[in-house]
């Protein structure tokens, strides 16, 4: 709405700060809401779900005058509120004179496709009960017609009926996400195959077929953040070619991750003990996964120290 409130606002100290921005997620129950706020959440939104419509804007006002406020909300609204119909277009009214701009997301499916998902997970249809003939066929009909004017002034429709969760997922990145939506987070994690596997690797690499500095007294002492037990590692035969051939291994693997709609890796570089090899190996890793563009690496050493 223009008026006063276009533009950044001026918060408590001063400053100018850019409006929020509040998306309102709605649409047919079954035609993929979770996976898009999971997607929005993913990218970095702070995601809401069914919250009753009459407190969407208090939410929101809270968000904006918190400190530091939030600039990207996302509400998630179905027929598992009852109200729900009635209030949206009065929430996203009072939404215009708010210093937020807000977009309206609306999914639907076709009913045949609607009704295979529904059985497939065996839940009954939110509206179902409603229905005279408490048919699943009948809940969708009476969902679609309560729905119809909120679809009617979506910013946004997408039809799910061809799309799988990743390629929704994809929609979703390319509406509302931004230069670092296709970033990925990696954690390289070292660790002592003693102590057991991390329990959240993605992928397990094994290194404890180099020669163990723990066995050369001068270097026992010391950890592979150290550079002489650093320059050891690295030199022995295979370690060079193995960090290559591994990195090239993570290349197609986080191409296929980015594919999948997954923002997370956790790559987990395993040694006896997690002193020597697996922490000079995972920072060799590490290294050249940071020269990626796409790619945020954090290095962690789970066992070191531990000895």
């Amino acid at each position: 709405m223009p008026g006063a409130t276009d533009g950044p606002e001026t918060g408590v100290d001063g400053e100018r700060r850019a409006r929020a921005e509040v998306i309102v997620v709605t649409g047919l129950s079954g035609a993929g809401l979770s996976t898009a706020a999971t997607a929005l959440e993913d990218l970095g939104w702070y995601v809401v779900e069914n919250l009753p419509p009459q407190l969407v804007l208090s939410m929101i006002d809270l968000a904006v005058q918190a400190e530091p406020p939030l600039q990207r909300l996302a509400v998630v609204m179905d027929v598992r509120s009852r109200l729900f119909t009635g209030d949206l277009e009065r929430v996203v009214t009072d939404l215009a004179a708010r210093p937020v701009d807000t977009r309206v997301l609306f999914l639907e499916a076709a009913d045949s496709v609607l009704v295979r998902r529904f059985e497939q997970v065996r839940r009954s249809h939110p509206l179902q009960s409603d229905t005279a003939d408490r048919t699943l066929t009948d809940g969708i009909a009476v969902e679609r017609a309560q729905l119809a004017p909120v679809k009617a002034a979506a910013d946004l429709v997408i039809d799910t009926s061809a799309l799988s969760g990743p390629d929704l997922r994809r929609k979703i990145e390319a509406a509302f996400g931004d230069s670092a939506s296709d970033t990925i987070r990696v954690t390289v994690e070292s660790f002592g195959f003693k102590y057991g596997l991390p329990m959240d690797s993605d992928v397990v690499c094994d290194v404890r077929f180099l020669p163990n500095p723990h066995w050369i007294a001068e270097l026992r002492p010391h950890t592979g953040q150290d550079a002489a037990v650093r320059d050891y590692v690295l030199s022995r035969d295979g370690a060079e070619d193995y960090l290559a051939t591994y990195h090239r291994l993570l290349d197609l693997t986080t191409a296929g991750y980015r594919r999948e709609g997954k923002r997370y890796m956790t790559i987990a570089v395993g040694c006896t003990g997690g002193k020597h090899r697996s922490v000079a190996m995972a920072e060799a890793l590490a290294a050249r996964l940071e020269r990626e563009p796409d790619l945020t690496v954090n290095v962690v050493h789970r066992d070191l120290g531990r000895e």
